[in-house]
């Protein structure tokens, strides 16, 4: 019986130390995210300046329902990079792993893709915490919905970029590859925005993070953990 305590015993301890380790590890994420923003929290209107030109479509939020086929997706792809390369601009290419809209959201909020998995956390928290502002665009159970979105791969769409837009008080800005318009602008509903998210937009299903060319952070490594220590 003593035995059986004692084993008892060291399982516990071993579960409550792989707790803590994880609670400690989510802790240092969220203290990255925060430290990370503050940083870039400041609005920079250079890409703004050199595409004032542009005349934005409205934002439409809605659920991802077209895939386009290869060659349609091809032609879109040229006629984007075409477009970067008018303005000036470079992207900072993402995984196409399902997650890329978070990826390409967290590089330009934290100069780094590999914080997605926060980004996706806070958006999936905004669109639960008020549902009164998405449900309506969403065909389908709005619990199904989210908890579906809260998966990672589950690829990203035009509400989860609005719910981005309000949860970061940010201005996303689209460079698409639409033929008839090639500029999305997505402002929070509530307040005013405090920055501008860049992303390109390639034929409805991908997104990666974009900057002016003379300033393209290519040769920066991404954050790491024991930056801030």
């Amino acid at each position: 019986m003593a035995h059986m305590m004692q084993n008892e015993g060291a399982s516990s301890s071993s579960t409550s130390t792989s707790l803590s380790s994880q609670k400690s590890e989510t802790d240092d994420d969220r203290m990255i995210a925060i430290v990370l923003s503050e940083e870039y929290a400041n609005l920079d209107g250079a890409i703004a300046k050199r595409l004032s030109n542009l005349s934005s479509i409205p934002h439409v939020p809605r659920i991802n329902t077209f895939i386009p086929n290869l060659s349609d997706a091809s032609l879109d792809h040229q006629r984007l990079l075409q477009r970067l390369q008018a303005y000036g601009l470079w992207e900072v290419k993402v995984s196409g792993d399902g997650n890329c809209q978070f990826r390409a959201l967290s590089d330009q909020l934290y100069r780094s893709p590999e914080h997605h998995k926060h980004v996706r956390k806070e958006i999936v928290k905004q669109l639960k915490e008020f549902r009164s502002l998405y449900e309506g665009y969403v065909p389908m159970k709005y619990k199904q919905y989210y908890k579906k979105m809260a998966k990672s791969g589950e690829w990203g769409d035009h509400l989860t970029l609005q719910a981005a837009a309000d949860k970061f008080a940010a201005k996303i800005c689209l460079l698409t590859s639409f033929r008839d318009t090639c500029f999305v602008e997505i402002v929070p509903r509530n307040q005013p925005p405090k920055r501008e998210l860049w992303l390109s937009f390639w034929s409805e299903v991908h997104y990666n993070s974009i900057y002016e060319a003379r300033d393209f952070p290519g040769q920066c490594k991404p954050k790491k953990k024991h930056w801030l220590f």
